[in-house]
């Protein structure tokens, strides 16, 4: 197989996953149309402020189309969301995603979030974000595999980079915050092949007096052994699915795979799974292997992560 250059990576159409899936119950028609504990909406009106150029995605509970700001002619895009067809349930994990998105606007490593405006009339609540105009890591990966060329490993290194400050913010937030959904599909590129974290639809909030979550969402693939065996986890789940990402970035292909939801759970459990390809470094392997072990108490936190990221940039300026 060939290797992308690092210098290169695909254009690719941008799309999200507007399915949004549900745990906890609480929510009422309020608490979408209140303050959503952070701040108030903007008034309808607001929706004059921005052009759309056309929808790149559709979902259950609506679309996400691309959209101009007029004031400066930036390139956005806004989730248009039908929260009229919501359960209350389904009202208090959006509830939850724009907080968290308020939370992590400062983050340069997530998806930005803008502002949020809302339809009363017709139950319609638009999510202004940040457009990645060069799409998700999931099709970067069909393409590799498809044309059978490897990613380069300089590339692997700072999209990892980028990804691990993500989750740092995430996990150093006030009240930890656990993305769960971590995996290619939803780690988007900007025009200068940033990546950035995503899609914090199933995400959720570590309170100070629960550290943990036992809630099973997310997609298997990329789901730790704590997860797929329904035990209580904390924010270590998003090290595994990190450590699973950025194994199929460089093998083009998920470290666990089976035929079945029952043999993968099996693989999971066990933790087994083949090195990276051998034209990529030991180093690589390490970090990898130090996201993807079984037990949690034995797999690395985003501090270790971020410090091996460290001292190996340290290695590579003494080098030079």
């Amino acid at each position: 197989m060939a290797t992308i250059p690092a210098a290169l990576l695909y254009k690719i159409d941008s799309s999200e996953d507007m399915v949004t899936k549900i745990n906890n119950s609480v929510c009422l028609e309020t608490r979408v149309t209140s303050s959503m504990d952070v701040d108030y909406f903007n008034s309808l009106n607001d929706l004059s402020k921005y052009k759309v150029l056309g929808t790149i995605g559709e979902g259950a509970f609506g679309s996400v189309e691309r959209i101009q700001r007029l004031s400066d002619g930036r390139e956005l895009v806004w989730k248009v969301i039908d929260y009229g067809k919501m359960s209350d349930e389904e009202k208090e994990q959006l509830v939850q995603e724009v907080n968290i998105l308020q939370k992590l606007r400062n983050s340069s490593n997530v998806v930005r979030y803008y502002e949020r405006i809302i339809d009363r009339s017709n139950a319609i609540l638009y999510i202004v974000m940040e457009y990645c105009s060069r799409g998700d890591l999931a099709e970067l990966i069909r393409r590799c595999r498809r044309k059978r060329i490897f990613v380069d490993e300089q590339v692997i290194w700072k999209i990892l980079t980028q990804l691990a400050l993500a989750v740092r913010d995430c996990h150093r937030s006030d009240g930890i915050i656990l993305h769960r959904d971590i995996k290619p599909k939803n780690v988007f590129l900007d025009e200068e092949n940033n990546a950035k974290l995503g899609d914090f639809g199933l995400s959720c909030v570590l309170s100070k007096r629960s550290r943990f979550s036992h809630a099973c969402v997310g997609t298997p693939l990329y789901m730790s052994p704590e997860q797929v065996t329904g035990r209580n986890y904390n924010e270590k789940c998003d090290i595994w699915s990190l450590g699973c990402l950025i194994y199929e970035l460089a093998a083009l292909n998920p470290p666990f795979v089976a035929s079945n939801q029952y043999d993968l759970i099996d693989k999971i459990k066990i933790g087994e799974f083949a090195r990276i390809p051998d034209h990529y470094s030991d180093d690589l392997q390490r970090v990898i292997s130090s996201m993807l072990k079984v037990r949690c108490s034995e797999r690395a936190d985003i501090d270790v992560v971020t410090a091996l990221l460290c001292i190996r940039e340290q290695g590579m300026d003494e080098a030079l």
